[in-house]
């Protein structure tokens, strides 16, 4: 049984690049059923499209499972980040059920008002140097390649995982005092415009607090730490990390299969589920990418 959501929020996929963990999201999204969804931007690295093409079929299999959400009657609300900033001369459209903004405001079960938007605007590099920022996603995606090798290092020796990559981007955000700023930027927009609370993204960095009687929900990222807001039928919103939720499906299946129900060989309803094809659904956004890509240059 799929997990049963008000409301999710999701950001910073980078679809595109070779450090998007698209394979545990599509995963994920076959997992979970909800009113809404929000994908708070960079879900296409467009900026890394332009500079060379890569684009697996995983990455098509979460357009696809999205596109189907919406089809079965999920709405779907886009607020483009930086990484896809070339789509935001779409916003006010509606593309294949999904509909694109440039921010969004959402109200929760308990009456709470949420400003939703990526977030790229309260960062000054983004803003002022946009050349820089593309140096530094560049080099981010390098740091993801190493990272992956010093694990299988760490994994030789019993170690856990740890985030190299994440490790050196948060110290030089600090340096430059860019989150902390960041966040507060964010909240006090959020308190000058009459909201309870913002939900973002862009720094992949996964927090739900209380910042100033605002809550502050930055939905992370899937790229490393793959992580979701989800807003519950009461109004309650939780951070959901995505790899310990798919590891508990897991095991719930495998302890079905101990059971002798569900078993994978016997055809089970979760093997169905997990493999099911989804036809053609996405075409009007499998050529979105391309169609962006041909627009911003």
């Amino acid at each position: 049984m799929k997990a049963r959501y008000r409301t999710l929020f999701i950001s910073d996929c980078h679809l595109g690049s070779n450090g998007a963990q698209a394979d545990a999201l599509a995963r994920f999204l076959k997992h979970v059923e909800a009113d809404e969804i929000y994908l708070v931007g960079d879900i296409i690295d467009m900026w890394r499209l332009k500079q060379r093409w890569y684009w697996p079929d995983s990455h098509n299999t979460v357009l696809r499972r999205l596109l189907k959400m919406s089809h079965k009657g999920t709405r779907i609300v886009y607020v483009p980040g930086n990484h896809d900033d070339a789509s935001r001369q779409f916003c006010g459209l509606v593309f294949g059920g999904i509909e694109v903004a440039m921010e969004a405001v959402h109200e929760t079960a308990d009456g709470r008002r949420l400003l939703v938007t990526h977030g790229d605007k309260f960062d000054l590099v983004v803003r002022h140097s946009r050349l820089l920022s593309v140096a530094g996603s560049v080099g981010y995606e390098m740091l993801l390649g190493i990272n992956k090798w010093y694990n299988r290092a760490r994994r030789l020796f019993g170690l856990p995982y740890d985030s190299l990559s994440q490790a050196i981007k948060l110290r030089v955000k600090r340096a430059c005092s860019f989150i902390s700023n960041f966040e507060t930027a964010l909240v006090r927009d959020a308190k000058e415009g009459g909201y309870d609370g913002v939900v973002c993204g862009h720094i992949h960095k996964a927090e739900q607090r209380d910042m100033d009687g605002i809550a502050y929900l930055n939905c992370g990222d899937w790229v490393e730490s793959c992580t979701a807001l989800a807003e519950h039928a009461d109004g309650r919103i939780e951070l959901i990390h995505g790899l310990a939720f798919l590891a508990a499906r897991d095991a719930a299946k495998a302890a079905r299969e101990d059971a002798g129900r569900g078993s994978v060989a016997a055809g089970g309803e979760e093997h169905d589920e997990e493999h099911e094809e989804e036809g053609d659904e996405a075409a009007p956004w499998l050529a979105a990418p391309i169609a962006f890509l041909r627009v911003a240059q």
